[in-house]
């Protein structure tokens, strides 16, 4: 983990030496635990909190086996909305919301047509009311007055997946932008009734906003800062509720092999910030601009945009063995504020694509 030698190195390197670890001028991975920030010589005022989960951060690879029926079916959704506590980076903690307590939420995958009934149980512990509007229903707020619910509570109601498309669901009550910004956002991905095309593995990343009363990297419980949100001036903007998750570093990269086919699903939770989406060393191959899965695709994309509010969806060749990183190519994010991934093509060398030393 990120010990006092590594913040110590960090601190000593500053700005140029970030850009450097996070690695956009040279092929490293980033550097351990909090890779590219700078570090506050203040002395932090509050210890960080103790946290409800061991890690926020969703695992890319859960997701829902693709849909393999060709008949309408009916599926019972249930999603719990807790409050946590848990590390945003190492010695830095944050009091975050969620779907199942995780960011983002599971990502939820049923084929066009089928009925799904959600229900939404909150905790006794909790202390804010919630609820989801899902970007896929046609239905007042996407769902959302009708699945309110107050600590102690559960809510359902019913709908029918009538378009395809991958689209976001996220919390919708008053301060939803904090709710969001905290990490109560996911995906419901409806797919079209003659599905999409086989891939050899498929990850699922959520980026958002993350504002916070304190500097990046600062030891402590850092406290939701509205003023930082209403000057969209975020502290962190990060995949799946943490500071470069899946670097080495972090919890891993993603792994696959040389010829793999991968498809990528992005859901911008933002609440507010436009992510310039773009894989370092590779394209978009087939980039779904906001989740359109019934369209055809554009080719060979180098950076995309994906707006708040939006889920993309990307298929990449993996030709040659690489890290290919996943960035915001708001690149001030990526070398101070904690956004990158990171997937790991493994492999023999293939100098006739890619020769480093001719």
């Amino acid at each position: 983990m990120f010990d006092t030698t590594r913040r110590r190195v960090v601190q000593a390197l500053g700005v140029g030496g970030a850009a450097t670890l996070a690695g956009c001028s040279t092929g490293e991975q980033p550097a351990e635990g909090n890779q590219a920030t700078t570090v506050s010589s203040t002395p932090t005022q509050q210890e960080p909190a103790q946290t409800t989960v061991d890690r926020i951060a969703a695992d890319p690879r859960d997701i829902p086996d693709p849909v393999d029926w060709s008949e309408p079916r009916h599926h019972d959704v249930t999603l719990s909305v807790t409050e946590e506590t848990a590390e945003i980076e190492p010695g830095v903690t944050f009091d975050f919301m969620t779907f199942d307590g995780q960011v983002p939420g599971p990502m939820i995958r049923v084929r066009r047509g089928d009925t799904v009934n959600i229900t939404l149980e909150s905790p006794d512990d909790n202390s804010m009311p919630h609820n989801i509007d899902l970007h896929g229903v046609y239905g007042p707020g996407g769902g959302a007055e009708a699945s309110n619910v107050n600590p102690g509570e559960n809510n359902s109601f019913e709908f029918t997946a009538m378009y395809p498309g991958i689209h976001i669901y996220h919390c919708a009550v008053p301060n939803l932008d904090q709710h969001i910004s905290s990490g109560m956002f996911g995906a419901i991905l409806v797919e079209p009734e003659d599905g999409l095309p086989e891939v050899d593995h498929e990850f699922f990343f959520g980026q958002h906003e993350i504002y916070t009363d304190k500097a990046p990297g600062e030891e402590g419980h850092h406290a939701f800062d509205f003023e930082a949100m209403k000057k969209e001036e975020p502290t962190y903007v990060v995949y799946n509720g943490e500071a470069y998750a899946f670097t080495g570093n972090g919890y891993g990269p993603m792994e696959v092999d040389k010829g793999d086919r991968v498809r990528i699903f992005m859901s911008n939770g933002g609440p507010n910030l436009l992510s310039s989406w773009h894989a370092i060393g590779n394209v978009w191959t087939d980039f779904y601009r906001d989740g359109a899965l019934a369209n055809d695709p554009e080719n060979y994309v180098e950076t995309a945009p994906v707006a708040p509010g939006t889920v993309a969806c990307a298929e990449i060749d993996t030709p040659v063995p690489e890290p290919i990183k996943l960035v915001d190519h708001a690149l001030t994010r990526v070398a101070r504020k904690g956004m990158m991934g990171v997937i790991q093509v493994n492999g023999s060398p293939e100098p006739e694509i890619f020769n480093p030393d001719p």
